[in-house]
């Protein structure tokens, strides 16, 4: 349980990291931009433990978190410029 709710704070974390780092404007929200970081740092944080690249704690994860959080703002960008809205 404890290994979630860390997920989750290190994730609103990592979104707001991410959305600093990645190029443009997508006139994101706070909560959306939190959202996509808490989805990028279960994402990286599942990843990089099932291939063994990581343990839990370790700052690779933070880092893999943040890299799975402007990976996942990229994906949202573009459907988001196909849908045409």
């Amino acid at each position: 349980m404890t290994s979630v709710l860390g997920t989750l704070l290190i994730g609103l974390i990592v979104g707001f990291i991410a959305r600093a780092l990645k190029p443009g404007d997508d006139k994101l929200g706070w909560i959306m931009t939190a959202i996509l970081g808490v989805a990028g740092s279960f994402l990286a944080g599942y990843a990089g433990k099932a291939l063994g690249w990581y343990q839990e704690g370790q700052v690779a994860g933070f880092m893999a978190s943040i890299v799975g959080a402007v990976i996942l703002l990229f994906v949202y960008a573009l459907v988001k410029s196909k849908s045409g809205s």
